[in-house]
């Protein structure tokens, strides 16, 4: 005989198993994440950049007070191509970071709006603005030996690996220690293409020719490392001068219209030595498989007795006869090329353009010097900012714009992820 049933009243009435909560598709403002706690141990603290795929902020580790700079890379409204690119990024920053000139990445976190990428902070900020603002480079060649030497291992480095990085400038370089040591950053652009039908990517001011053909043929490519080996020419005027050699290397280019014809031209325009010109001259060489390889350029820094001309005059004693190519007199320096102060008022810092990088198409930073098509005025190279993009060496407030890469982002993973040592 069965037992009689229970009353009704014992148990609560079932209900329908409710369907899964759709995720949270939250749009933070950057100051919506101040405080937040990453893996219990990372407070974000501050933000150091804003740009159109996410924040970088300050961060401390609580256990021990260290700082620490925190990208917070976007994941909602991106595409897998997206995605798929910033992968690539934080996976290439993550090899190059193994040399002790490159910015460390420290780890990645994964949440379900954006990847934290914890990296090295650097609280002294960038090249550009050690250069332009600080004044801690020019006039001074001890300082830009030791740091320009300290560039090329670090993209030596990322070349024997397989890495290029195709958007070498001074706010891609953190400074530390003083000022005695610079540390790569910004892998946005890189890639591990030695050649590449990428035209146009990188910032203008710093791109090889190969790099900038308007109308490229169809299937047509350019070497990616003598296209680094442009750019770093490109940096070391702006560590020796504090300025531009030219707005773009194309014939469109006065500038460097005359600097093709004579390369001596440019010491009328900027402060430079005989044994420079002739560095610079295996650098901007424009037929890249003829362009001077970066364990080259390391020794010409290393012998080469002076960079710039003091302004009490030009350098005394012999030219080196290895440092010889070109037989012409230079001209003359102008009498106020050391009386024209130019400022410049960046704004900016490496944190804010890793994630929206300038494509630098605005006047070149040589405020004082004679342009090439009017020797009599003193105007500056390139008059005219282009209001899109930040200047790079302008004597305009820097404005910022779109880079030429999209970004893309890490696939799901537990939200506390260290990298694997490779």
């Amino acid at each position: 005989m069965l037992p009689p049933s229970p009353p009704l009243s014992m148990y609560p009435p079932m209900l329908p198993t409710p369907p899964p909560s759709p995720p949270i598709s939250r749009c933070y403002a950057p100051e919506d994440r101040l405080g937040l706690l990453l893996a219990n141990r990372l407070e974000l603290t501050g933000i150091l950049g804003v740009g159109a795929y996410g924040v970088v902020y300050t961060a401390v580790d609580i256990h021990t007070n260290v700082l620490y700079a925190v990208k917070a890379l976007n994941k909602i409204g991106l595409d897998h191509r997206q995605l798929k690119f910033q992968q690539r990024e934080i996976k290439l920053h993550h090899m190059a970071s193994q040399h002790p000139n490159v910015v460390s990445l420290v780890r990645i976190m994964d949440s379900f709006d954006c990847t934290y990428v914890v990296i090295e902070f650097c609280p002294e900020g960038d090249l550009f603005s050690s250069i332009t603002e600080k004044g801690n480079f020019v006039r001074n060649d001890p300082l830009v030996r030791r740091v320009f030497l300290q560039i090329l291992d670090a993209v030596q480095y990322c070349h024997s690996i397989g890495i290029y990085h195709r958007d070498l400038k001074p706010e891609n370089i953190l400074v530390t220690d003083q000022g005695l040591t610079v540390k790569l950053a910004d892998f946005g652009l890189a890639t591990t293409d030695p050649f590449t039908s990428d035209f146009g990517c990188g910032s203008t001011f710093y791109m090889s020719p190969e790099c900038q053909q308007p109308n490229p043929r169809p299937m047509s490519c350019y070497e990616s490392a003598p296209n680094d080996v442009w750019s770093l020419g490109v940096i070391l005027v702006n560590l020796t001068c504090g300025r531009n050699p030219w707005k773009r290397a194309s014939p469109e280019d006065s500038t460097f219209r005359a600097y093709l014809k004579d390369p001596y031209f440019l010491k009328s325009i900027l402060p430079l030595t005989d044994e420079m010109i002739c560095i610079l001259s295996r650098i901007f060489e424009c037929d890249p498989r003829k362009r001077i390889t970066i364990p080259e350029l390391r020794n010409m820094i290393l012998e080469c007795p002076q960079f710039t001309i003091p302004p009490w005059g030009s350098v005394s004693g012999p030219v080196p006869v290895d440092f010889m190519h070109n037989p012409q007199v230079p001209m003359p320096i102008p009498v106020d090329v050391f009386d024209s102060q130019s400022s410049v008022s960046s704004g900016s810092s490496h944190y804010a353009d890793s994630l929206q990088s300038a494509v630098s198409d605005a006047s070149s930073f040589t405020e004082g010097y004679p342009d090439v098509d009017s020797v009599s005025s003193m105007s500056s190279v390139g008059l005219e900012p282009d209001a899109d993009c930040k200047n790079d060496f302008c004597h305009t407030d820097p404005l910022m714009c779109n880079d030429f890469a999209e970004p893309f982002v890490m696939p799901p993973q537990p939200f506390i992820h260290p990298i694997p040592a490779c």
